[in-house]
């Protein structure tokens, strides 16, 4: 049985831990110490192991997650014995593998977003290691990229994924300030968001453009807010968000 460990038990594993027990049984998922509160807490709830130490947890595992913040990564791995045959895949926004010390560790990157929860984040991985893909997929749709440039790009939209949760919010409150109730605006508006991603996937060769064009109707309420929103240059500062983004993921560390 793989033994698989998380260092760095924070925000983020509240969302992880539930995801991988999909796949995993209770007593192949060890926790680090590490934030001891949120460790035993999720540990009380799921059934899971703590472990004494970073050292310890990597010692009994064959396969490490690390979900530390950025800037404590690098520090946290080179200051632990690794073997051969381990894995290391780290979580850490923006840390290329080149600035992580693990020995004779095989090095991996993914990135998950917190519909881990539900199954439904979409996980950034490289190299795309077959026993690390199978771990990641009851998180959701496993993206492989081809190398570490490639999964820089493909990072920014882990952050696109909480502007989303703020358009929610904002069509939301102003369709209540409108006289909807709080939540009914807030379901409509998500169902909405969410039929019209379904549909983008459910047809993945047609252009969106195209799915747009249609919809987009001469005439139309779709046509005039679009024409409003495209005259008023709303977009631009969206891309420009993304390109601030990755200009972060890409500087040196």
């Amino acid at each position: 049985m793989t033994t698989v460990g998380l260092i760095g038990v924070g925000h983020l594993a509240s969302y992880l831990v539930p995801g991988l027990l999909r796949g995993l049984q209770p007593e192949a998922l060890l926790l680090s110490p590490r934030g001891r509160a949120q460790s035993a807490a999720l540990a009380a709830r799921h059934g899971l192991a703590v472990a004494e130490s970073n050292q310890d947890l990597v010692e009994r595992c064959d396969m490490v997650l690390l979900a530390t913040r950025p800037g404590q990564a690098a520090e946290a791995v080179a200051a632990l014995t690794w073997r051969q045959g381990q894995t290391l895949v780290s979580l850490c926004a923006g840390l290329p593998l080149a600035a992580l010390e693990a020995g004779p560790a095989t090095l991996a990157r993914a990135l998950p977003v917190s519909s881990a929860l539900i199954g439904e984040s979409p996980t950034c991985l490289t190299p795309d290691l077959h026993h690390v893909r199978a771990l990641l997929a009851p998180l959701g749709p496993v993206i492989a990229l081809p190398d570490e440039a490639s999964f820089e790009v493909a990072s920014v939209p882990s952050a696109y994924y909480g502007w989303i949760h703020a358009l929610i919010a904002e069509t939301s409150d102003w369709a209540t300030r409108q006289g909807l109730p709080e939540a009914t605006a807030r379901a409509l508006v998500a169902q909405t968001l969410r039929g019209a991603a379904g549909m983008i996937l459910a047809e993945p060769e047609r252009p969106v453009d195209d799915m747009i064009k249609t919809l987009a109707t001469p005439g139309g309420i779709t046509e005039l807010g679009l024409r409003h929103l495209r005259e008023t240059s709303a977009f631009g500062p969206w891309n420009e968000a993304c390109d601030a983004v990755l200009a972060r993921l890409k500087a040196p560390k």
